[in-house]
C-alpha cells in the first residue's frame, strides 16, 4: 500500500466529461472516454440490439 500513495494518480473518465474537467482543474492527468450506454439505455432497444448480435454469431 505504501508503493501505492507514492505514485501520481492517473484517472480514466468514462462518461459525464464534468468529472474529467474537475480533475483536470486540480492538475490531475485524466483521459476522458465520451460513453453512453448502448440503445440509450432503453430496455427494449437494448432487446433488439442482444437478438441481432446473437444472429452475427
Amino acid at each position: 500500500m505504501k508503493d501505492f500513495r507514492s505514485k501520481q494518480l492517473r484517472v480514466v473518465n468514462l462518461g459525464l466529461e464534468v468529472f474529467a474537467d474537475e480533475l483536470k482543474n486540480q492538475n490531475v492527468p485524466v483521459t476522458h472516454v465520451r460513453w453512453r450506454p448502448p440503445a440509450g439505455g432503453k430496455p427494449r432497444l437494448l432487446e433488439i440490439l442482444e437478438k441481432l448480435e446473437e444472429l452475427d454469431g
